[in-house]
């Protein structure tokens, strides 16, 4: 009887793996943005490692499901996980293809979105936070790019 509670206590969490998404690891570019700039990433605690390059990197907050939805145009009810990072990727950084993230300028905040096997990553110029209501996202300046990674 012990056998079989564990069993079901094994399988049960096994299953619920896909439900605790989250943006840490080793994500593979998806979107032609990804492929075309940035290629693969990885995330972990304290850095954003793009094309061999290490950034520091601080979690600012969780976003809000409202929030992720109008930064990334997400279902509100489609689960997953949204966070704010605050890092500091220099413009005159070059990557694939000599590209930068936000032009000349500095990438000052990252917001990922964390779905089953996808990651989407939003990079912001400028030192003000940004703010995630549909209006505010579709008018900003600082928004330098969405990106889509997967497992």
């Amino acid at each position: 009887m012990k056998k079989a509670i564990r069993l079901a206590a094994a399988l049960l969490a096994l299953t619920s793996l896909p439900c605790l998404a989250q943006d840490k690891g080793y994500w593979r570019a998806t979107s032609n943005t990804a492929n075309s700039i940035t290629g693969d990433i990885v995330i972990s605690d304290t850095k954003l490692t793009i094309n061999f390059t290490a950034f520091l990197l601080a979690k600012a907050r969780s976003l809000a499901p409202a929030e992720v939805s109008a930064a990334f145009d997400a279902d509100i009810n489609a689960g997953g996980t949204g966070t704010l990072y605050r890092l500091n990727v220099p413009g005159a950084k070059r990557f694939l293809h000599r590209n930068t993230l936000c032009g000349a300028e500095d990438t000052q905040w990252m917001a990922t979105f964390a779905s089953g096997r996808t990651l989407q990553v939003a990079f912001f110029s400028g030192t003000e936070v940004p703010v995630f209501t549909f209006d505010a996202v579709t008018k900003s300046t600082n928004l330098c790019g969405t990106f889509t990674y997967g497992r």
